[in-house]
C-alpha cells in the first residue's frame, strides 16, 4: 500500500466538490497551511451547501417548524447538518439558533429537552445538541448542565441507551457514538470542567464499541444489524461503520486489533476507481440532497480516507498520540 491511501484523481475528485468538502480535504487529508483552510472554511457561510441551508433559516431564527418538526428540516438536524460542513463557529445565524434552544429548551437537570410532553430527555438528543452547540454556543455556561446529564446517565456497560429509564440494560451503539461525538467536540472547544471525568466517559465509550467489535454481538459474534455496514450520509442518529471509525480517527482514538473487521468491511467497500458510493439514505423530507443514492460519495470518500490514513497507512505503527491537539 502507498504512505497514502489515495491517489491525485481522487483528490482532484473531492477538491471539484463543494467548498466544505474542499476545506476538510486541505484540512484533513493535504495538511494544507492554516491561511488556506481558514479561508475555505469562511466560504462555507457564502457558497454552496453551507449558503443553502443558511438561506432557509425562517425569520425566527428556527428551521421548519421549531427544534424537531418537521424531522430533518428541523433546527436541530439543520444544526447538525451545519457542524458537519464546518461551518464557522462564529456564524451569527447558527450561534442564534443555539441560543434560542439554551434559552426555551434546557431542563432543571440541565439536559436538553425539545419536547414539552416528555418527562425524560432524550439522551441522544443530548448529545448531538452537545456537539454543535459546544461548537456554535462555545460561551454559553449552560453546556455544562448537558454534560453533567449526560455523564450522570452513563450505564453500567459503559454506553449510553436512550431508553435507560424504561429498563434498557445494555446500551446502544446509535446513542452512545452521538454522546462520544459531544463530548469530545465539548472538549475538543476547550471546556475544562470535570476533565478527567468526561475523557474517562468517553474512553469507557469507546470501549464498549471496540467490545462489539463495530458491529457484532459481544455474545454470538453475529452481525448486530446490517444496516450498521451500510455507508449512508448525513448520519443524523443512526450508527454505522463509518461514522464510528471516523469519530474515532477524529479524537485521536489508537488502534486497536478489535477495529479490524469493521475496517476490512471499509476496504473491501471502495470502488475500482479509489471512491466510496453512498449506499443508503434515511427515509423523510429533506431542505436538498447533497449526494445521489449509488453513486460515488464525496463525503463518504473523504470520511473513508481520513481513516484510511490514521488507521491503515504504515505511518500509524510509529505515530505518536500525544502530538494529536485532542489525543485519546
Amino acid at each position: 500500500m502507498p504512505a497514502y491511501p489515495w491517489d491525485d484523481g481522487v483528490i482532484q475528485w473531492l477538491l471539484e466538490g463543494d467548498v466544505a468538502i474542499q476545506y476538510q480535504v486541505h484540512r484533513d487529508l493535504l495538511g494544507s497551511g492554516a491561511a488556506i483552510v481558514a479561508d475555505l472554511q469562511r466560504r462555507i457561510e457564502y457558497e454552496g451547501w453551507g449558503a443553502r441551508f443558511l438561506a432557509l433559516q425562517n425569520p425566527n431564527g428556527h428551521w421548519g417548524r421549531g427544534f424537531y418538526q418537521p424531522k430533518w428540516t428541523c433546527t436541530h438536524y439543520t444544526l447538525q447538518d451545519l457542524h458537519c460542513l464546518g461551518l464557522p463557529a462564529d456564524n451569527a445565524q447558527a450561534r442564534r439558533s443555539v441560543q434560542l434552544m439554551f434559552d426555551s429548551a434546557v431542563t432543571p437537570d440541565g439536559s436538553i429537552n425539545f419536547a414539552k410532553s416528555r418527562v425524560i430527555s432524550d439522551v441522544c438528543l443530548n448529545g448531538m445538541a452537545l456537539r454543535y452547540a459546544s461548537s456554535f454556543g462555545r460561551e454559553d455556561p449552560r453546556l455544562h448542565g448537558v454534560v453533567d446529564y449526560l455523564l450522570r446517565v452513563q450505564m453500567a456497560d459503559w454506553g449510553w441507551n436512550c431508553e435507560y429509564r424504561r429498563g434498557a440494560t445494555h446500551s446502544s451503539l446509535h446513542t452512545t457514538i452521538s454522546v462520544l461525538e459531544g463530548l469530545h467536540e465539548y472538549r475538543r472547544a476547550g471546556h475544562v470542567r470535570r476533565p478527567d471525568e468526561v475523557r474517562e466517559a468517553e474512553r469507557a465509550g469507546v470501549g464498549f464499541i471496540l467490545r462489539h467489535r463495530l458491529f457484532l454481538s459481544d455474545t454470538t459474534g453475529a452481525v448486530i444489524r446490517p444496516q450498521f455496514l451500510v455507508l449512508s450520509y448525513p448520519h443524523r442518529w443512526f450508527y454505522d461503520i463509518l461514522r464510528a471509525l471516523d469519530h474515532f480517527q477524529a479524537a485521536g482514538v489508537p488502534y486497536d486489533e478489535r477495529m479490524a473487521p469493521a475496517l476490512a468491511v471499509l476496504q473491501r467497500k471502495r470502488r475500482a476507481d479509489g471512491r466510496w458510493p453512498l449506499q443508503s439514505g434515511h427515509p423523510g423530507n429533506v431542505h436538498f440532497r447533497m449526494e445521489k443514492v449509488g453513486e460515488p460519495s464525496r463525503w463518504n470518500t473523504l470520511r473513508a480516507l481520513r481513516v484510511m490514513k490514521w488507521y491503515v497507512t504504515p505511518a500509524r505503527h510509529a505515530r505518536d498520540p500525544s502530538t494529536v491537539p485532542c489525543a485519546f
